[in-house]
């Protein structure tokens, strides 16, 4: 979340900030909250060392068998109105961090204007949009003649959203998994199999919730959430620590299955892999030194990219506009990847920096070597990659005329063939 004290010191920045992200925030009251919260600060401060102070002289006066009816009496009221201001000030706590909660991220200087994904700007282009002598087939309608997916019988077992992968579909699911798992082990990020549920502090402390709860299942009776990515548990990893210095950065991946409601996608990619209740995703986080954010951005830009480019799957990065933006994201990338039955790139991953806001909303610090005061970090996650979307890229892209599919070649030692 954002600091309060730089909203306090800084209203009209943040408000201008805000407004590139687009929507109405509630600043002004925030301002009003923190007032009024001070307000009750002070009083409470003020209470508390008069009745110390007359605590005191009641004491002293007992020792002198003088008589101390009028002042005990008088710390009655006092004490009673301590308690009330107590109970003023969890209330204003309360509502002030239930504002911030529900407040955005503020973008940094680089991210441009905008209103949508016409307002993104490309960085960068792999490879060319696929062309096909022949009119290449959906990866829904390839996949199912192929007999690696069964939209159907999902339908049957859950309901609308749900894939079934089989034979060289689910294999191909779990090759692809383990070459982006070895992928980012490589650069230096250390594999975690976290929980896929998670608490509503763990997703308070990445900011899904309070504004993202309806697309988020929940397990009754028990009060947890099936976990939306693995950004989630990676990122909870250090809620409420103090880290070293020297222990930073914290590079994380892990594969996990993912689970979102979509509440707002209603009527959007209904057929085939794009968008799912549930779905594989190879995740990195990120756990830096502020100074480190931004190389440390473009550094896991690439980790993401170069995932397609040995998967030699044609693809663009865009930097997001500022109302295309996430709710926690201070910039991101997406890349986006080439479908022939779209004829457009698809999202297939996103990479951000968060800066400190989700470390504010976690608690998670560093203590700077040779000080004894501690800094909050900054966080990073994107993914490395969507496994459904990818796997739908590679049947599209490498489909032939004859209806096989052809296998990148850095994937094939993981399949044991060249074509499905």
């Amino acid at each position: 979340m954002l600091d309060v004290r730089r909203i306090r010191e800084t209203p009209e920045e943040v408000k201008a900030l805000l407004a590139i992200k687009g929507g109405d925030y509630a600043i002004d009251r925030i301002l009003d909250v923190d007032r009024e919260r001070r307000r009750i600060l002070v009083e409470l401060e003020n209470l508390k060392a008069l009745r110390n102070r007359v605590s005191q002289e009641i004491a002293d006066l007992k020792r002198q068998s003088l008589g101390a009816e009028s002042k005990i009496l008088e710390m009655r009221s006092v004490g009673e109105n301590i308690q009330a201001l107590e109970q003023q000030l969890t209330a204003a706590d309360t509502q002030l961090a239930e504002l911030l909660w529900a407040t955005p991220n503020t973008p940094l200087p680089r991210v441009p204007t905008g209103k949508g994904a016409e307002d993104n700007v490309c960085v960068y282009v792999f490879g060319q949009p696929t062309a096909f002598s022949f009119d290449p087939m959906p990866h829904w309608e390839l996949g199912e003649r192929l007999d690696i997916f069964d939209f159907e019988r999902a339908h049957k077992i859950t309901g609308a959203r749900f894939t079934v992968l089989k034979g060289m579909g689910a294999k191909l699911s779990r090759a692809l998994t383990n070459f982006m798992l070895d992928h980012a082990q490589a650069r230096g990020y250390v594999e975690v199999l976290p929980p896929f549920l998670a608490n509503r502090d763990s997703l308070i402390g990445t900011g899904q919730f309070p504004k993202f709860q309806e697309d988020v299942f929940r397990i009754e009776p028990h009060g947890l959430f099936l976990i939306p990515t693995a950004e989630v548990p990676l990122t909870n990893l250090h809620r409420g620590e103090i880290l070293e210095e020297s222990e930073l950065p914290k590079r994380y991946v892990a594969a996990s299955s993912c689970f979102r409601a979509e509440a707002g996608a209603a009527g959007r990619d209904t057929r085939g892999l794009i968008r799912q209740h549930q779905f594989e995703k190879v995740e990195l986080v990120q756990v830096v030194r502020p100074q480190d954010s931004e190389e440390t951005l473009e550094a896991m830009r690439r980790d993401a990219e170069t995932v397609l480019e040995d998967l030699e799957l044609p693809f663009r990065t865009v930097l997001l506009c500022g109302e295309d933006m996430g709710f926690s994201q201070a910039m991101t990338y997406d890349i986006e990847v080439w479908l022939p039955s779209y004829g457009r790139y698809v999202e297939i991953s996103s990479v951000s920096s968060m800066t400190d806001y989700q470390a504010r909303r976690s608690e998670i610090r560093y203590r700077p070597q040779g000080s004894r005061k501690t800094e909050l970090t900054h966080t990073l996650n994107g993914s490395a990659l969507a496994v459904g979307r990818t796997i739908a890229a590679i049947v599209e892209n490498g489909q032939t005329e004859a209806g096989r599919v052809r296998l990148p070649g850095r994937l094939q030692p993981y399949l044991g063939v060249a074509e499905i």
